[in-house]
């Protein structure tokens, strides 16, 4: 009897420093799965501001001359080629003739391109560049995607002197300067 008794408390000890072990295991393997799961939404976060928007203005040239006249759009709305053209005709800027210095335009050329909606991993620039095929607008406005998430909103409802246009995003979008452009970060005003 003693013998018997000295193995069943041999085993006890053995289950229950097993299980220990394995539950340890266990646990620290979840800890680095969740840290790990932590790491990727903060890298996503700082990129994209989460989920996939887009990115801050942060390039003080740009937003200093293409600020002052209207919202410093995020580079990320059109594709590089978009861009391009844009800067090209500046002497016809939508009406303006707008002058640059050789190097403010050089450091936005270069923001514009290397930030452009064809080099982003952001949602909304991977959908914008989907509908877009081969085209390249001079208009954030004649982006296909934009035009079909504004297309329940009547016309005149754009001509309210509180909107103006298509073009005024800050206008509906309260969270636009963030990159945010989701539906519900969207207040339309009267």
């Amino acid at each position: 009897m003693n013998r018997i008794h000295k193995w069943i408390v041999f085993l006890l000890a053995f289950l229950l420093t097993a299980n220990g072990i394995l539950y340890t295991a266990f646990a620290d393997h979840d800890d680095h799965k969740e840290k790990r799961r932590y790491q990727k939404r903060e890298r996503k976060h700082s990129e994209h501001n989460g989920k996939g928007n887009l990115t801050i203005v942060n390039n003080p040239t740009y937003k200093e001359n293409c600020g002052a006249c209207h919202f410093a759009y995020q580079p990320e709305l059109l594709p590089s080629g978009s861009w391009a053209k844009i800067l090209a005709a500046l002497a016809d800027h939508f009406g303006e003739a707008i002058e640059l210095d050789p190097e403010s335009k050089k450091i936005i050329v270069e923001y514009l391109k290397a930030n452009a909606a064809n080099y982003s991993s952001a949602k909304l620039s991977a959908k914008i560049m989907k509908s877009l095929g081969h085209q390249t607008p001079l208009r954030i406005t004649q982006v296909p995607y934009i035009q079909r998430k504004h297309h329940e909103i009547q016309l005149n409802v754009f001509k309210r002197e509180s909107i103006g246009s298509l073009s005024n995003c800050l206008a509906c979008h309260t969270t636009a300067e963030k990159g945010l452009y989701d539906d519900d970060n969207v207040t339309i005003p009267r």
